[in-house]
């Protein structure tokens, strides 16, 4: 399980990278919105690969502590998005990023239209 994660990560570091021409450190953001990827399809795809390998690994091995943690630690990343990356995202990217929140959903992909 930990591989798909982990492949998840990369592959955002590489459109970080790549197209946004920035790291994952906010001491280094990216100048353009890399809105590109696994980001077409949610705003946060780190989080949620995460937050997916929490609540497999808290179910597989039936552990309540593991999965008051998940909601926990799921609370916090959504505090810390609400009131930090995305004020910060309108700040630095203005129109763009207003367009992408309302095409683009925060943690659940929309179901692909045939």
């Amino acid at each position: 399980m930990r591989s798909h994660r982990d492949g998840v990560l990369l592959v955002c570091i590489w459109e970080f990278a790549a197209y946004g021409r920035g790291t994952l450190s906010p001491v280094d953001p990216p100048p353009r919105l890399g809105a590109r990827g696994l980001y077409k399809y949610v705003r946060n795809p780190m989080d949620l690969s995460v937050l997916v390998v929490l609540l497999g690994e808290g179910l597989l091995t039936r552990s309540r502590g593991l999965l008051e943690y998940t909601l926990g630690w799921f609370i916090w990343i959504n505090l810390v998005v609400l009131f930090y990356e995305e004020p910060a995202l309108f700040r630095a990217f203005g129109a763009s990023y207003r367009a992408y929140t309302a095409s683009v959903p925060r943690w659940l992909p929309r179901p692909v239209r045939s």
